[in-house]
C-alpha cells in the first residue's frame, strides 16, 4: 500500500511539473526566467499533482491488496494432536470376570482408607497393596483363557479364573469385617489377630 501511494505521489508531481514546465519555460529564452519558471512549476506541481497522484496510489494499492487476498490460498489448519492409542480389550466373559476382581480391589482400598490412622492401619494398607498386586495374575489368566479359547466353564483356565473371582469377593468381605472392628478399636494389640488372619486369607494366584 505505501509503495503505491508514494508511486502515485511521484507520478502526479512529475506529470504536473512536466506540463507546467512546457507552459512556462517555452515562451521565455532568458536564463533567469527559465529558473524562475522551473521553481514556479515545481511549487505548483506539488499540490496539483501530488494530491491526485496520492489518491490514485491509494486506489491502486487497495485493488492490489484485495487481489492478493483473493489469490492467496487459505492458511492450512493447525495440526491436530494424535489420539493416544488405547488397545481395545475384547468384551468377552473373561473381561467381565477381570472387571469383578478389579472392583473388589477398588472397594478394599476404599475400605482401608476409612480406618483411623494407626500402626494397625499401616499393616492393613500393606495387605491391601499385596491384594492389588494379585490383579496382574488375574489378567494373565484371562489372557491365557482367551488365547486357549476356553469358552466352557469346566475348562481348567475357566475354573481357575472363576475361582479367583470368588477368592477376591471373599477377601473383600473379610476386609470389611476387620475394618469394622478396627473402626472403634484401631489399636495394634487388639487388631493383631484379625490382621494376621486377614494376611493368611490373601488370594495367591501365582503360588
Amino acid at each position: 500500500m505505501a509503495r503505491s501511494v508514494l508511486g502515485g505521489l511521484a507520478i502526479g508531481i512529475a506529470v504536473m511539473f512536466t506540463l507546467f514546465t512546457l507552459m512556462l519555460v517555452a515562451p521565455s529564452n532568458e536564463s533567469g526566467s527559465v529558473v524562475a519558471s522551473l521553481v514556479a512549476a515545481l511549487i505548483v506541481s506539488v499540490p496539483l499533482g501530488g494530491i491526485p497522484g496520492t489518491l490514485l496510489g491509494l486506489l491502486v494499492g487497495s485493488i492490489r491488496r484485495s487481489n492478493q487476498r483473493v489469490l492467496l490460498p487459505p492458511p492450512p489448519p493447525p495440526p491436530q494432536p494424535r489420539p493416544l492409542y488405547v488397545p481395545a480389550t475384547p468384551a468377552d466373559q473373561w473381561s467381565k470376570v477381570v472387571a469383578r476382581c478389579e472392583e473388589s480391589v477398588r472397594r478394599v482400598l476404599a475400605v482401608v482408607d476409612t480406618v483411623p490412622e494407626s500402626p494397625a492401619k499401616e499393616w492393613m494398607s500393606r495387605i491391601a497393596a499385596q491384594f492389588e498386586a494379585e490383579l496382574d495374575d488375574v489378567r494373565g489368566i484371562a489372557r491365557l483363557a482367551r488365547a486357549m479359547g476356553a469358552v466352557e466353564e469346566n475348562h481348567p483356565a475357566s475354573q481357575r479364573l472363576f475361582a479367583a473371582a470368588r477368592d477376591f469377593a471373599a477377601f473383600e468381605a473379610e476386609v470389611g469385617r476387620v475394618a469394622l472392628k478396627m473402626f472403634d478399636r484401631p489399636e495394634l494389640d487388639r487388631a493383631r489377630t484379625d490382621l494376621e488372619f486377614l494376611e493368611q486369607q490373601l488370594p495367591s494366584l501365582g503360588a
